[in-house]
């Protein structure tokens, strides 16, 4: 019995040790902060091998572990605000080529929307759009109703097409709806 959990718990742990990019890139676009996004995916996974034995089935493992870097990401929210926006941390790099400077530029307008978005859009956009989880996975993770899942993923793409269409038509210096004199 014994060296089945032993074995049990080796494939875990390498399951879990494969989920840790996704775990990341959830947490990052959460929090928009890359050592912040990297403290709590350790926090959840460190949670999640002391209580391994309480997961019954591995095929919900994605959930679970999750669920468990929600939690933590909450946790951290409830102790302490972020003290740097993620806009101060963007204005300190100094991209080198024109195209670079765009693409950095159009990913700070993206991740600067999304950070605009409630905590709840950003959880559900991050899970569904980014991790692939369907609306009742993301419903057990953050345990809330499949409606709600489904509202608050409707309206982060909604304020998301807004502000992104919004910060296109502010760098281009024009402004939607209007007509523009061309010489």
């Amino acid at each position: 019995m014994k060296l089945f959990r032993d074995r049990r718990q080796d494939r875990l742990q390498q399951q879990l040790a494969q989920l840790r990019p996704r775990l990341y890139r959830s947490a990052l676009a959460w929090c928009g902060n890359p050592e912040l996004a990297d403290d709590l995916v350790q926090e959840a996974l460190s949670k999640a091998l002391q209580k391994m034995t309480t997961l019954k089935e591995t095929s919900s493992l994605d959930a679970w572990i999750f669920s468990i870097l929600v939690n933590c990401r909450r946790d951290h929210y409830r102790r302490c605000r972020p003290e740097e926006s993620y806009r101060e941390q963007a204005d300190e790099r100094q991209p080198t080529a024109d195209q670079a400077l765009q693409t950095e530029q159009t990913v700070e307008r993206v991740r600067a929307s999304v950070q605009r978005l409630s905590e709840g859009q950003r959880e559900v956009l991050a899970l569904v759009d980014l991790e692939g989880f369907s609306y009742a996975e993301v419903s057990g993770i953050l345990q809330i109703p499949i409606g709600t899942v489904m509202s608050r993923l409707n309206r982060a793409r909604s304020a998301l097409r807004q502000q992104l269409l919004a910060a296109n038509d502010a760098a281009r210096g024009t402004r939607r709806g209007h007509l523009e004199r061309v010489k």
